[in-house]
C-alpha cells in the first residue's frame, strides 16, 4: 500500500534535488559539453539539452511546456538546434556535463551516499505517474544511465520535471500566464524581478501588463507591490504544486524517505557552493 507523504515533506525532498539537477544550467562543465557537440551558446544548449528527450521538435511544443518563456526566445532555438546536433548527441552531453559538474563538486568520501541515495531515487523516479506531465513523460522514458552520478542526475532530472509539470498546472488552474507567473514571483520574492524578466525575453511592455493583470485579480497594487490577498494565492499554489508533486515518493517508506535526505544531505550542500545565488531559476537551499 502506498505510504502517505505530506505536501510539506514532498517540497522539502525537492529541494535536495532540485540543486543536483541545476548543474547543468550553472556549471562550466555542461556547457563546455554541450560546445563540444556543436551548441555553441547558453541557450542553444539551454533548449537542445531540456527539450531533447521530447525529440527533435518545432518550437510550438517547446513554447507550450516550457511556459515562462517568450515565445520570440523559444523559436530563436528551435528547430535550429537539430541543424547543428541530433537529440541523441544532447541528451548525451548533458548527461556528460552534469556527471563532469558533480564529480569536481562532491569529495571522494561522499560517493557511498551518491550510490545509495541513487538507488532511493531511482526507484521514486521509476513510479512517476506520467498522466497530464509531458516533460517528466519523455524524460522518464530514457534509458537510465550507467554511472552512480549519472544516476542520480537523471533520476532527480525525472522529479524535477514532474513537479515542474504540476508547477505549471497550478498555474494555469489559476489563470496566470507565462510572464505574470515571473512578475507574480518576483514580487512575492521583494524583488524587481528584471533577472527574471530578461532571462525569458519578456520586454518592459509585457512585463507592464502582466503586472497589471496581477492588479486586475486584486494580487498586486498599482505600484507591483503584492498584496496580502496576492501573497495568501501564492502560498496556497505552492501547497498545490507540493501535493501534486507528491506522488513518487509514496513508493518510498517514511524510513527511506528519511533516509534519502540523511543521504543527499552532504551532496546537496557540496552541490549548492558551487551554484551561484541568487539565480534566475531559484535554486532552493536544502530545508
Amino acid at each position: 500500500m502506498p505510504a502517505a507523504v505530506a505536501p510539506i515533506e514532498a517540497r522539502r525532498l525537492w529541494t535536495y534535488i532540485e540543486p543536483i539537477h541545476d548543474v547543468t544550467y550553472f556549471c562550466p562543465q555542461p556547457r563546455a559539453a554541450f560546445e563540444a557537440v556543436n551548441l555553441r551558446g547558453f541557450w542553444r544548449g539551454y533548449f537542445a539539452g531540456r527539450s531533447a528527450p521530447l525529440g527533435p521538435v518545432d518550437a510550438a511544443p517547446v513554447i507550450a511546456i516550457f511556459f515562462v518563456f517568450a515565445p520570440r526566445q523559444v523559436t530563436r532555438a528551435l528547430p535550429d538546434v537539430w541543424s547543428r546536433a541530433e537529440p541523441a548527441a544532447a541528451l548525451r552531453a548533458r548527461v556528460d556535463g552534469a556527471v563532469a559538474a558533480l564529480d569536481d563538486a562532491l569529495p571522494a568520501e561522499l560517493r557511498p551516499s551518491v550510490k545509495a541515495a541513487a538507488d532511493l531515487l531511482v526507484e521514486a523516479a521509476a513510479a512517476v505517474d506520467i498522466t497530464g506531465r509531458p516533460l517528466a513523460a519523455a524524460n522518464a522514458a530514457l534509458p537510465m544511465p550507467d554511472g552512480d552520478l549519472a544516476r542520480l542526475w537523471q533520476a532527480s532530472t525525472v522529479l524535477r520535471e514532474h513537479r515542474g509539470d504540476g508547477h505549471m498546472s497550478a498555474l494555469l488552474t489559476s489563470g496566470v500566464d507565462g510572464c505574470a507567473a515571473l512578475r507574480w514571483r518576483a514580487a512575492y520574492d521583494g524583488e524587481p524581478g528584471r533577472v527574471l524578466q530578461e532571462s525569458r525575453a519578456w520586454t518592459d511592455d509585457e512585463w507592464a501588463a502582466a503586472g497589471e493583470r496581477l492588479a486586475d485579480l486584486g494580487w498586486l497594487d498599482a505600484d507591483g507591490t503584492l498584496t496580502p490577498a496576492g501573497r495568501q494565492r501564492h502560498d496556497d499554489l505552492e501547497e498545490q504544486t507540493d501535493r501534486l508533486a507528491t506522488q513518487p515518493w509514496t513508493v518510498l517508506t517514511e524510513h527511506h524517505r528519511e533516509r534519502l535526505i540523511e543521504l543527499l544531505t552532504p551532496v546537496t550542500e557540496a552541490v549548492v557552493r558551487v551554484l551561484p545565488y541568487p539565480n534566475a531559476v531559484g535554486v532552493p537551499r536544502p530545508a
